[in-house]
């Protein structure tokens, strides 16, 4: 079985459809909603990567390696900022979180 552009597109379009699922349905906890942001990332990145390697061009891989560095940087001051107000609110239920005052 050889795999083809459309078997790695649908695989993106299920990642995304499954990280926007993950958003509109868990509003309060803000470690899903952290986690379901990178799994859209990762699934622009699997469609980058698929066309780049489809179409023989690098450009689209070396797109993905600078989405992977924002995506790190973003997950470590969304972690960071998660743990400040989780010691000052004890809670990370987005609801609760109605000022960010520092």
């Amino acid at each position: 079985m050889t795999l083809t552009l459309g078997h790695f597109l649908s695989l993106g379009a299920m990642l995304f459809a499954m990280s926007v699922v993950g958003i509109f349905l868990n509003r309060r906890n803000l470690i899903v909603l952290l986690m379901a942001v990178e799994l859209m990332l990762l699934a622009i990145n699997t469609n980058f990567v698929a066309f780049s390697y489809y179409l023989h061009d690098m450009h689209g891989q070396i797109f993905v390696f600078f989405i992977l560095t924002v995506a790190a940087a973003e997950s470590a001051i969304g972690l960071a900022i998660l743990v400040l107000l989780f010691r000052n609110k004890s809670s990370i239920n987005v609801d609760e979180l109605n000022s960010l005052k520092g």
